[in-house]
């Protein structure tokens, strides 16, 4: 058991030595070897390499692209002096980690400072030649491509590439916002105002429509009885002519009758006549006969 034993041992010294010496450099890295806090290589192509362990050392670098979130949204001015809030998102990459290393030590938060107010510098400059309008909408891209190639000029010192910037959100100011919607409620207001007044002008024309043609039927409607009336007090006056040819004496009692009755019908009537009237005519003949 004790080769057996002594063996093991061996192969793990031997694998310890080995992780202290041999290291991988992964596709998406990049590798620099320090010796002595001294850069002595950069590796940029994966595979396996060495080193001597205790005097050198390696530090990565992702080769993919980072995301720098803005850390607040920030006050840009327009050219019309109307304060907008905006906050942006950059994509960058390390394109010379050598550079990289010297500007910031490799401390991404560092460089990520730096790139996010050179960025910031070069929006504000952009908005500040542009309408609301334009930023919000129409100049937009034109506005975010000026700050992606001007700021990767700049941080090609620190051996950056901006990749792309992007406007995430672009809001008025509560000032502004204010103004906006008071403007629009006053809008609102006065489209509504005047859809009721142009509902008020039609309902009036209705009305007088509606008035005119009721004027209209029953004139009409009057005028067509008057004349149904006409004939029908024609053809009574001619049924009375009739009946007073064929019987005249009897139609004039007749309507001696309808006047008796007709004016006295209570019992404290009074009628202050003549008694020679031609009223009491009937009432003579008759008593006398009777």
């Amino acid at each position: 058991m004790k080769p057996l034993t002594t063996l093991t041992a061996i192969l793990i010294a031997i694998l310890i030595v080995a992780s202290q010496i041999i290291y991988v450099v992964d596709q998406r890295q990049y590798a620099i070897k320090f010796q002595f806090g001294e850069i002595i290589s950069i590796q940029e192509a994966p595979g396996l390499s060495w080193k001597w362990p205790l005097i050198q050392n390696i530090r990565f670098f992702d080769k993919r692209n980072i995301t720098l979130n803005s850390s607040s949204a920030d006050r840009f001015q327009t050219s019309e002096k109307k304060p907008l809030l905006i906050d942006f998102v950059v994509l960058w990459r390390i394109v010379d980690v050598g550079q990289y290393y010297r500007s910031v030590t490799g401390d991404e938060e560092a460089a990520k400072k730096r790139i996010e107010q050179t960025v910031k510098d070069i929006l504000s400059k952009e908005i500040n030649k542009r309408t609301v309008s334009g930023v919000i909408s129409t100049e937009r891209y034109l506005i975010t491509q000026a700050a992606r190639d001007e700021s990767s000029k700049i941080t090609e010192t620190m051996g950056v590439k901006i990749v792309d910037v992007r406007l995430r959100r672009v809001d008025y100011t509560t000032e502004v916002t204010n103004s906006v919607y008071e403007r629009m409620q006053a809008e609102r207001r006065r489209v509504a105002n005047e859809l009721r007044s142009t509902g008020a002008a039609k309902s009036e024309r209705r009305r007088a429509e509606a008035d005119r043609e009721r004027q209209v039927k029953l004139a009409e409607a009057y005028r067509k009885a008057q004349e149904i009336k006409g004939k029908g007090d024609a053809e009574a006056a001619a049924i009375y002519a009739q009946a007073y040819n064929i019987d005249p004496e009897f139609y004039n009692f007749y309507r001696s009758l309808n006047a008796y009755q007709g004016s006295l019908q209570g019992k404290n009537d009074v009628l202050i006549l003549d008694p020679t009237s031609d009223f009491f005519r009937y009432f003579k003949q008759y008593g006398r006969t009777r």
